[in-house]
Parts: structure tokens; C-alpha cells; sequence
């Protein structure tokens, strides 16, 4: 009953088509009052309505779409799949990509012959017995096709030269991904330790290498990745610009590092003439030289084939899958089963033809409507934002002046490029494995091929069209919005300002924001990295978000477990500048025709609750833990209850006073935008 009150109840706008207020009633509890708990009052009954399965660690609403997404996908891919196809089509590559990862008789009845292909090794080889220069000529060809090393490489943007391209080295070699794993001594991550040293074991045993050789492997990965961990920097650490940027010469490059090969790594990957590169952190590429160094043969022999072997785990046979999910999947984030094998291959397609799937996608699900009513909210949106700029006291004459200019120079993308990836070098046959490969490989020639010596490219995305996200890149000072989130509960053709400017309207004020957040601030309009605010500007800025850092670091996601007030800091201030902008300028939209009250609410009431309603979610605790070292996001829960206490117009909204739970007294609420 209270879906359909939700779904018939209409607003009026001036032309005279009705529109709906886009909240659903069912997703609210009652039984939480907006001041005790604004998260439940709001969410509650779309979590009592959405519990999590078995598949799931966390399930929300970005999930809830995504899994609308894969059905869409799914039905596009196998449309294709049931046609014969022309050979080295784009639809051929889809299809044959997405048999073979649909193919479990392949899978697992021939695995054995392509695993040892790609490994070109027969079992364990000792350094007494190699027959192959295992480290000189097979690694080179794993790296080409995408396996981890000691240390990472690719080609982007020259943080202070961002017309141009530059080879950054940055550190790596993590299978865990962050430091935080190896160092940490408290009872979860021993416990964290222990599972994946039995997953290093379990997973080379059934590779076929006897328990004591896949001990002395698992001995010398984690003692090397413990080495590289120590000499790493955290995901805290890794969020300061400057302190990543360190541009030097090819020739300083060989001179200050040179305990590693870098003519052979370069001529590798067929780059030629390296003239610069950008070490990102540069004790972590000392400590890879001292590992070279100091190491055997033997062991740097077997933390590569770790890599290879972790990394083609999910594209082999079903046992292979099996460990690979019961450590990644149920001790790392606490899921129960593993997704079933059509959204793997939904996925694998994501993954290596993004661009192509969505190509298909944008055609069938994105109506060119759709993209004028986004493009006028982004237009809201800046105007908003250039009118909170002028009212903000804290900011000097000269930096209101400048942070203007790089507002009114934002790169705008809506929903697909304008120009699409060419995959025409790409091969797909009928091995998964040999796939995923290729495709790995594919990627690092075309990053060479349209990166390498040549300036930057404005127009190339780095999501796909299908992705249900969004993103602010300051390199290129643009904000992008692809079609895959321009839809409910993000976007709504048929809903009122109230909704969209609380729900997508937050999210195109989020992006906006980062390029004023703790590090998008540092970066010009031209998305070069230097300094454009006044000493005095920036020392008030610091003031304001330490209130919001400390705010954040009071929180406790569980019993004894804090959220990280600094890691999270600049998306937390991206939520905080969206709601402060959003409301603005669904204020200004709704101006001249005032909307209603529906269902008891008022058309600010239905901004929050709308902006709420994109983080409904149910989260395990190890998704928690694993979250709260790895994330910079806040947890859904704290999106909500962790920004409403420092927005007035929340407070107006629904009436909160001193004597609700959520109140924060207004000389202590964060006052950036």
C-alpha cells in the first residue's frame, strides 16, 4: 500500500507534466525517529527488504543497480553470443570472450595444458636444475601480459605538466594490496596472514607443486612482500600529491637506481627513448633493488610465479576459482558463495571490451533525453557552486577569483565518449585463460601505444559507459558521469527536483567538490599540480576540515574498531560540499514554482531522504574491517549520519533540536562550503 501511495502521489511541474517524488515509503522504518538515526529512518525498510545472500559481503543500492546492469548486459551479450558472427568483429570478440568463460568443460577438463603454457614450467625448479632463464625470458612476457611485479608501471598525466604524458614508477608487489596487512599486528589481521599463507600453499599444491616446494614459496613470498610492505606507503600516506611526486631524468633514474635493469624492463614493453619518469615513492623501489640483491635466484623465481599463478586463479579450472574465492572472498570480506559463473563472465566482458559492451548499451538503455536533463543539473550544479564560493568568508577575493575560473573550465562528460577504443589488434579464440591474457596484454600495448611520448588525451574516459559511478579527475579537471548511473535511485526521468537534486544532483555536487577537496584544491584549472591558494586561505581550510577529520575519527563502525578520519577525509568532504551544493541549487530551481508537500513530506525533506536512499546497504563485519584499512569512502551508514549533523538545512528540515541524538552545536559542525 505504501509503494503504491509512493508511486501515484505526483508533483506538478509549470509545463504541466507530473512528476513523481520519486521516494519510495516502503525503504523508510518508522520506528527511528530523523534525529535518532536519520540512516535507518530513511533506509531501514529497504534493508529489512534487501538482506544480504550469500553472494554478498556488502549489498546496497549501487549493488542493487549493478545487478540490474548485469541482467541488461547479460541479455546484450548473449543476443549477440546466438549469431554467427564475423571473425575479428567486435561482436565475435564479445561473444567468444563470453563462451569461453562460460565453458566449464573446457574449463576444467584442459586447464592443466594452458597453465602450463603460460607458466612454462613443469612442477617446481630449483637453481640447480632450471633448464629456462626463468626470471630473463618468461617473466619479461607475463609482465606484457599484465602479472603484478615488484613494483608497477603505467603512463598518464604529468601532475605538473598535465598537457603531457609521463611513465610513472610507483610501488607494488602487494598480493594483499596495502602494507597495512603485513605490518599490523592485531588478532584479525594475524588471522588475515595465516588464511592467505594456507592459500599460497593450497593453491600451488593444486598447481602442481609438491607442500614442500609450495611452503618455500609461501615462505619467500610473504617474507618479500613483507619486505616491500615495510618500505611502502600507506593508503593515508599515498593521498598527498606532492609528497608522490618525484619527476627525474632517465639518466638520474639509471644513476640513483641502479640495482635494477631499467634498459631491459623499458625494451621489454618496446619503449624506446624514455626521456623522464615520476618515482612515486621512491624507498619502495630502493627496497625492490636490495631484494634483487639480496634474495636467490630461487626465491625471486617463486614470488613471480606467485603473481602469475594468484592472478590466472579465477580463469582456470574450478578448484583453482574455488581457493582463490574462499580466501579473497570469505576470509578477506566474509562472503558465503561465490557469484555464479554467468556475472563472471558478464564481468570478464566488462573488463576486457568495456567500451565495445557499451557501445551496445548506450544504444538500447540511454535516450538522448536523458542526457540533456543530466547536462542542465551539472549546469545547476556550477552555478551553485561558483554562488557558495562567493559567500564563503574564509576564502580571500584573489582565491574565489581563481577558484572560479577552474569551475567555468570543467571538462563536462555525460553518459558515453564521443570517440570509442579501438579493439581491432585484440584476438579473443576459445580459452578463457589465453583470453584474459591477451586482453592483459592488449591493454598495456594500446596504454604504449596512444600514451607513450605523446600528450593527453581530454576525451578518453576511465569508466565505461555501464559502470554505476562517477568521477573527478584533476589532471584533466573533468567531471564524468556515466549512463550506467543515470538511472534510479540515482536518477529519475519521471521524479521531481526534490529527488534528483538530492540523489544525483549530491553526486554531481560530490564531483564538483573534489576538485576543491584536500587534493583536488592542489591542482590548477589547467590540472597542473601547484599551488594557487593564498597561505593564509590555506590555513583556514586546514582549520575547517580537521573538524571534519576528527569528526570522522570518532566514529566507531564497531566495538573497538574506528573509522580513519584521514583516509577517508577528501571523500567526506566531497559529500559534505555535494549536499551543501545540491540543496543550493535545488533551491534555485525550485524557486519560482515552489514543489509540494507528498506523503506527509516536504519537498526538503524528500532532498535528504532521497540522498539517504543511495546509501541503503547491510555490510558484514569482515567487509567492515577490510573497508576501513582499504576504502577512502566511508561506510554507507556514515554517509548519512556522519554529513546530516553538519547541514543546517537538514536541521530545518525536520525540525532537530538539542535534545535529538544526532545534534552537533552549530560552532562545532564543519563550515567549508
Amino acid at each position: 500500500m505504501a509503494f503504491a501511495l509512493a508511486a501515484l502521489t505526483a508533483a506538478c511541474t509549470p509545463n504541466g507534466k507530473q512528476l513523481a517524488s520519486g521516494i519510495d515509503l516502503a525503504n523508510l522504518d518508522s520506528t527511528y525517529q530523523p534525529g535518532t538515526d536519520f540512516y535507518m529512518f530513511a533506509t531501514g525498510g529497504w534493508q529489512k527488504a534487501h538482506p544480504l545472500t550469500a553472494e554478498y559481503s556488502r549489498f546496497g543500492s549501487f549493488d542493487q543497480l549493478g545487478e540490474d546492469n548485469n541482467e541488461r548486459l547479460r541479455s546484450l551479450i548473449e543476443e549477440v553470443s546466438s549469431k554467427e558472427n564475423e571473425k575479428g568483429s567486435i561482436e565475435q570478440k564479445i561473444a567468444d570472450l563470453y563462451n569461453s568463460a562460460m565453458d566449464s568443460v573446457n574449463l576444467n577438463e584442459h586447464y592443466w595444458g594452458a597453465l602450463e603454457e603460460f607458466l612454462l614450467c613443469d612442477g617446481y625448479q630449483n637453481s640447480t636444475d632450471i633448464t629456462v632463464d626463468w626470471i630473463a625470458q618468461v617473466w619479461p612476457r607475463m609482465q606484457r601480459q599484465g602479472v603484478p611485479g615488484l613494483f608497477s608501471m603505467y603512463i598518464g598525466a604529468d601532475e605538473k605538466d598535465s598537457k603531457n604524458n609521463l611513465v610513472n614508477i610507483v610501488q607494488g608487489g602487494l598480493t594483499l594490496g596495502q602494507k597495512d596487512y603485513y605490518v599490523d599486528n592485531d588478532p584479525r589481521t594475524l588471522e588475515i596472514r595465516k588464511a592467505y599463507q594456507k592459500y599460497i600453499v593450497d593453491l600451488c599444491q593444486h598447481t602442481g607443486f609438491s607442500e614442500k616446494d609450495a611452503q618455500r614459496i609461501a615462505e619467500d613470498v610473504l617474507r618479500i612482500e613483507t619486505r616491500l610492505a615495510v618500505a611502502s606507503k600507506s593508503r593515508t600516506e599515498l593521498r598527498d600529491p606532492e609528497a608522490n611526486y618525484n619527476k627525474i631524468s632517465y639518466d638520474e633514474l639509471l644513476k640513483e637506481f641502479p640495482g635494477i635493469n631499467w634498459e631491459g624492463f623499458f625494451q621489454n614493453f618496446g619503449m624506446e627513448g624514455v626521456k623522464e619518469v615520476c618515482l612515486g615513492q621512491p624507498a619502495a623501489i630502493h627496497e625492490v633493488e636490495k631484494v634483487l640483491a639480496e634474495e636467490s635466484v630461487e626465491a625471486q623465481q617463486n614470488i613471480y610465479l606467485w603473481h602469475a599463478i594468484d592472478m590466472v586463479s579465477s580463469f582456470i579450472d574450478d578448484e583453482s576459482r574455488a581457493l582463490n574465492f574462499g580466501f579473497y572472498g570469505k576470509v578477506m570480506s566474509g562472503k558465503e558463495e561465490d557469484r555464479p559463473r554467468w556475472k563472471r563472465a558478464v564481468a570478464a566482458v566488462e573488463g576486457g571490451l568495456g567500451e565495445a559492451l557499451g557501445q551496445l548499451y548506450v544504444a538500447k538503455y540511454f535516450p538522448p533525453e536523458a542526457k540533456a536533463r543530466m547536462e542542465k543539473l551539472i549546469k545547476n550544479l556550477q552555478i551553485a557552486l561558483g554562488e557558495r564560493i562567493d559567500v564563503q568568508e574564509w576564502m580571500s577575493d584573489e582565491t574565489k577569483k581563481v577558484a572560479r575560473e577552474k569551475l567555468d573550465a570543467f571538462y563536462v562528460k555525460v553518459g558515453y565518449p564521443d570517440k570509442w577504443k579501438d579493439y581491432s589488434e585484440l584476438e579473443i579464440g576459445d580459452s578463457y585463460l589465453r583470453n584474459m591474457l591477451a586482453v592483459g596484454e592488449w591493454e598495456i600495448k594500446d596504454m604504449i601505444k596512444t600514451k607513450f611520448n605523446k600528450p593527453v588525451d581530454k576525451d578518453e574516459w576511465y569508466m565505461t559507459p555501464q559502470t554505476v559511478n562517477a568521477y573527478y579527475n584533476p589532471t584533466t579537471n573533468e567531471i564524468c558521469f556515466p549512463a550506467g548511473i543515470l538511472q534510479p535511485p540515482f536518477f529519475d526521468m519521471q521524479a521531481d527536483d526534490a529527488f534528483n537534486y538530492g540523489a544525483i544532483g549530491v553526486v554531481i555536487g560530490h564531483e564538483m567538490t573534489h576538485g576543491f577537496d584536500d587534493q583536488g584544491s592542489k591542482y590548477d584549472k589547467n590540472g597542473n599540480l601547484v599551488t594557487w591558494w593564498s597561505e593564509e586561505d590555506t590555513k583556514q581550510f586546514e582549520e575547517r576540515i580537521q573538524v571534519m577529520r576528527e569528526f570522522h575519527d570518532s566514529i566507531e563502525v564497531l566495538p573497538g574498531l574506528h573509522a580513519n578520519g584521514s583516509l577517508t577525509l577528501g571523500e567526506n568532504m566531497a559529500d559534505h560540499g555535494g549536499l551543501m551544493v545540491a540543496f543550493q541549487a535545488f533551491k534555485n530551481a525550485t524557486k519560482d514554482a515552489p514543489l509540494d508537500v507528498i506523503d506527509g513530506f516536504t519537498p526538503e525533506q524528500r532532498f535528504f531522504l532521497a540522498y539517504a536512499n543511495v546509501w541503503g546497504q547491510n555490510i558484514r563485519d569482515e567487509e567492515i574491517q577490510k573497508r576501513v584499512k582499504s576504502d577512502p569512502h566511508q561506510l554507507g551508514m556514515w554517509r548519512v549520519n556522519g554529513q546530516m549533523p553538519h547541514i543546517d538545512a537538514w536541521y530545518e528540515a525536520f525540525g532537530i533540536t538539542e535534545s535529538d541524538p544526532m545534534f552537533v552545536p552549530k560552532e562545532k559542525r564543519v563550515t567549508i562550503w
